[in-house]
């Protein structure tokens, strides 16, 4: 018997241990997402005015990458950091290594008399300069000088890369349009999580909201609505329950605007994605320019919610139309992927339109899901000679998919197995598991209206990429995930914020973290730490998971 209680005790005592070494970890290296291997060491290295930074390569985007770093210290420590020829003591030094093998991987070794960074190339650089972000105090992140505070890095070999090459965040504008002060602010929470591609969706049936210099009314007439739908409407609702905010809704973003965006995304190493929608979500466009569509107008730019029959028709005069505003798409994102969208596109215009019919039998095809992937190779073509590649919704396996295309599943991971299959590039992208326009908390009468369904943190946190489904070949096919947000129930900054943070953070670790150093309760402890780094951020996150009776086991 007594046995037995030593038995007990030690094996309290050992838990106890456990959990108290693991909080302390937490509160040390509270990254997320987790590195692949960090081995704690005691000391710390301290930033000071005496701190210098020496490049070992002549490469510009490495002193790209270490001048964010001099940026980001600057306004909260009064420090600027110098460049020293030579690595001495007191000094961040920056290496390239072959070594590395993976282009985005980094090794990182704290000191407390240096710091050295290597990496395979510049990019690995940036995501090591955002380790080191998240271990110095989080009153780095304010914008104005701080006193009393000792800027210091605790010591520690850190050794990382991503577990997958594609780690994507979606913005919704066309429901909802935002200033580009905040899609700066949304490229900089990106970069601090180690995510690497913004999805700029920026075409909708409800506006229009990129400049076409050769299409002028896409901005003129494509980027008004006259009113805006109040409450959870959809092309479902009856057309005498559905309530209006009659204040007209404008806005696009400059050819200008749109520069600065991707300069200021490409310098902090974040690939920007544009999506042009077609052949469906296009009501704003056919609004500005009615010949493009099957019975010629008039159209109205959307007011509610939902999916609408009138579509692009497939016709020369509309494919020379989407030529032109994709020519000028490519000059200003320099993205390799191009996306096109190609969901929720109804085929009841093309079943009763004479020229989509006489097309049909022209062509061979079989019928209207044929024509739609008639439409899309067609747009792939065209994409790839110049250069580029196309990523469409799942739908667009529909009828056969494009030769070259990248699919983004969305509705479940059907999609993306299939396309796997066919040894097609797939970025995962399920509403169950990615969709943060979802509720996160019950009860969902606390919460801002949404559009339905329920996405709490654990869940996010619990999405493998890798459907079981798939063979080790075919698994290499999944180039990694996307949370998307889509704007029709969140109209303001602020609550984009809160219905993308915690759960973009949650997502960071899926797409970046090996699976099987994943740990629900040891994120949420860090989460808390960081959660410090978001109030100084003046990120608008939902709270509460800091909640004393939070559950920090997964629900199940």
């Amino acid at each position: 018997m007594k046995k037995t209680i030593l038995y007990l005790f030690l094996a309290i005592l050992t838990l106890n241990f456990s959990v108290s070494k693991a909080q302390t970890n937490a509160d040390r290296y509270p990254l997320i997402p987790m590195p692949a291997s960090l081995v704690a060491k005691n000391g710390a290295f301290e930033i000071n005015s005496k701190t210098k930074i020496a490049l070992k390569s002549n490469d510009p985007a490495l002193k790209t990458a270490s001048d964010f770093l001099i940026e980001t210290l600057q306004p909260s420590t009064g420090i600027k950091l110098n460049y020293s020829k030579k690595a001495s003591s007191n000094c961040i030094v920056f290496n390239l290594d072959n070594s590395i093998k993976n282009k985005e991987g980094y090794r990182l070794k704290i000191a407390s008399n240096q710091i050295t960074v290597s990496s395979k190339t510049p990019v690995g650089a940036f995501l090591a300069i955002q380790t080191i972000r998240q271990l110095l105090p989080a009153e780095v992140e304010q914008k104005e000088l701080v006193s009393n505070i000792k800027w210091v890095v605790p010591c520690a070999d850190i050794e990382d890369a991503p577990r997958f090459e594609y780690r994507g965040m979606h913005l919704d504008v066309g429901r909802h349009m935002f200033p580009t002060a905040f899609i700066k602010k949304y490229i900089d929470m990106l970069a601090l999580y180690k995510y690497n591609t913004f999805h700029w969706h920026l075409t909708e049936d409800q506006g229009w909201r990129i400049e076409i210099k050769q299409y002028p009314k896409l901005t003129s007439i494509g980027s008004w609505r006259k009113e805006t739908a109040v409450g959870r409407t959809g092309s479902g609702t009856p057309i005498l329950n559905r309530k209006y905010d009659n204040t007209p809704y404008q806005g696009f973003y400059t050819q200008e605007e749109v520069k600065e965006i991707v300069k200021y995304a490409q310098d902090r190493f974040i690939t920007v994605i544009p999506e042009i929608e077609m052949p469906g979500h296009s009501l704003a466009a056919l609004t500005a320019y009615p010949q493009l569509g099957c019975s010629g107008g008039p159209y109205e730019v959307a007011t509610h919610w939902g999916v609408f029959n009138d579509v692009y028709c497939p016709k020369e005069e509309t494919f020379t139309f989407l030529e032109n505003v994709l020519t000028e798409v490519m000059a200003l994102f320099p993205s390799k992927y191009i996306h096109i969208g190609g969901d929720e596109s109804p085929k009841v215009r093309w079943k009763n339109c004479y020229h989509c019919q006489m097309m049909i039998k022209e062509k061979g095809l079989k019928d209207e899901h044929e024509l739609q992937s008639y439409f899309i190779q067609r747009m792939e073509k065209f994409i790839n000679s110049k250069g580029r590649k196309i990523i469409g919704w799942d739908e667009i396996l529909e009828g056969g998919l494009a030769p070259d295309a990248t699919v983004m599943s969305w509705r479940g991971v059907k999609g993306g197995i299939e396309a796997a299959k066919q040894h097609h590039d797939v970025i995962m992208t399920p509403g169950e598991f990615c969709y943060f326009d979802h509720y996160q908390a019950k009860p969902e009468q606390n919460e801002p209206l949404a559009i339905g369904g329920y996405l709490p943190l654990d869940r996010v946190y619990s999405y493998e990429p890798i459907p079981t489904e798939l063979n080790a070949e075919e698994a290499k096919y999944i180039k990694g995930a996307q949370a998307n947000v889509w704007t029709e129930y969140i109209p303001t900054t602020e609550q984009v914020e809160y219905m993308v943070y915690p759960r973009a953070l949650a997502l960071s670790e899926v797409v970046w973290t090996a699976k099987d150093k994943k740990d629900y309760s040891n994120f949420i402890l860090r989460f808390k730490k960081q959660s410090q780094r978001l109030d100084m951020l003046n990120i608008n996150y939902a709270k509460h998971v800091l909640a004393e009776d939070y559950q920090a086991t997964p629900s199940k």
